[in-house]
């Protein structure tokens, strides 16, 4: 083989590595991102980051998962509230809904 066709076929082997590493390199971030962001979304906030039905905005109630403005609406018809639970109980809603962000609410009591 003459010295250019070695060249070249070094040439297209390395393009070829760079390519291949390129796009894995690729698909490992996409999927270490999808991972971090499946893992934020299962985790449990922690005390600080949750939402208080008593004292919540509109808006920050409608930012919950499955609260739309009725929703946020009938919560803040019916506040005070003495448990989070006190939503399902006081039939403001479903079970199915209350589900969706009970692991995102607190009920706080106004100290004495």
């Amino acid at each position: 083989m003459t010295k250019r066709v070695v060249i070249a076929i070094c040439c297209a082997a390395l393009c070829s590595l760079f390519v291949i590493g390129g796009w894995s390199g690729t698909a490992v971030a996409h999927n270490s991102l999808a991972i971090a962001a499946a893992q934020s979304k299962t985790a449990a906030p922690a005390a600080g980051d949750l939402l208080d039905i008593n004292s919540a905005t509109k808006e920050q109630l409608d930012a919950l998962p499955g609260i739309g403005a009725a929703y946020s609406q009938k919560i803040i018809d019916g506040r005070p509230y003495k448990a989070k639970t006190d939503l399902v109980k006081k039939k403001v809603l479903p079970q199915a809904t209350y589900n969706k962000i009970k692991d995102k609410i607190i009920a706080k009591q106004p100290t004495k």
